[in-house]
């Protein structure tokens, strides 16, 4: 198990659901660990988050007003840093739609910003956050997440005699996150109608600490251009929206800009570098910097059968209406009922 006691970790859009549950674990799991730094640039989440861990209390964590468009500003954060997780990002799909020059912005360009200064400072890995989006694209959020996957697997290329490593890790819906569909519905529940916006539709299903447990498990195992998948459940949004709220008028009101009705993480394409390791899937650099017979030694991993394809839609594992209520009520809102 990584031990993080003494080390100095950054995580960008540190103010987000993922940051701010990653900032609760290590702050349990490790309270010797030396610097803590939340970058983000939204300083009222900063101040708001800045309640929980007061300085005289939490005198390791650092509240550091940012930009990942601003290279400049993520060199001076970076220093003492050790570990980096790159989850800022502009990721509602619509919105992203509309301001796509904005996306680009942040996605790839501060992806791109990243890498640069985490190979201009001290940094012995990074660690940066995909999306099931990114998988066989159809949005310009998913668009811009592949090109930054690219930008982090292909860094491990250009790093010359630094042991710095970058990896990836890409999942479905987190449960509860900012802007995610199981907060929406509840909050609709109160109208009487919940907006399907088309009944196929299915999504993959992780709770917040399993994103963390998967970003802790990419800083201890990664050699270096990976992209990580976890094996995890689907859902129907019908049967999410009954097990939220049975009472209600379920309304179709049609397919947003960008929307898919399956998500997918692994493509057939994709098969043909992809390994599995047991509690989770490897997407291995086509170009890797390491030799691919040792790193299946290693992790006892099996490749693949050829157009192997992980989608939604094609899940082995489904959540039922009952375990969704029960997670629900664990992960997102403790007073849920129906």
């Amino acid at each position: 198990m990584i031990d993080l006691t003494g080390k100095g970790i950054l995580i960008t859009g540190g103010t987000g659901s993922l940051g701010k549950a990653l900032t609760k674990t290590i702050l349990t799991k490790w309270p010797g660990v030396k610097r803590l730094v939340i970058y983000s640039r939204d300083e009222q989440k900063q101040f708001v988050m800045a309640q929980d861990y007061p300085h005289s209390t939490y005198p390791q964590i650092r509240f550091f007003i940012g930009d990942v468009r601003d290279k400049e500003r993520l060199i001076r954060a970076l220093d003492g840093i050790d570990y980096v997780i790159h989850a800022a990002a502009m990721k509602h799909v619509p919105i992203a739609e509309y301001n796509p020059t904005e996306c680009v912005k942040t996605n790839i360009g501060g992806a791109q910003n990243v890498i640069e200064a985490c190979l201009t400072t001290h940094v012995k890995s990074v660690v940066a956050l995909s999306t099931d989006k990114a998988c066989a694209p159809i949005n310009l959020y998913g668009a811009t997440k592949l090109v930054s996957d690219k930008l982090f697997v292909a860094a491990n290329n250009i790093k010359g005699s630094n042991p710095i490593k970058f990896s990836v890790v890409r999942y479905g819906n987190v449960m509860g996150s900012n802007g995610s569909v199981i907060p929406f519905f509840i909050k609709k529940k109160k109208d009487g109608v919940i907006p399907i916006t088309d009944p196929r539709m299915t999504r993959f299903n992780i709770p917040i600490q399993g994103g963390v447990d998967m970003i802790l498990f990419a800083l201890e195992n990664a050699w270096g251009g990976e992209i990580f998948v976890p094996k995890i459940p689907s859902y129907h949004i019908t049967e999410l929206a009954e097990a939220i709220a049975p009472e209600c008028e379920h309304r179709v009101i049609g397919i947003r800009p960008g929307e898919k009705i399956h998500e997918e993480m692994i493509t057939s394409s994709d098969s043909f570098y992809t390994y599995d390791l047991g509690t989770y899937y490897a997407i291995l650099p086509q170009t890797p910097v390491w030799k691919i017979e040792e790193y299946i030694k290693h992790f006892n991993a099996k490749k693949v059968p050829d157009g192997f394809n992980y989608s939604s839609g094609k899940n082995s594992e489904w959540e039922t209406v009952e375990n969704l209520r029960i997670k629900i009520k664990e992960y997102v809102d403790p007073d849920f009922e129906i």
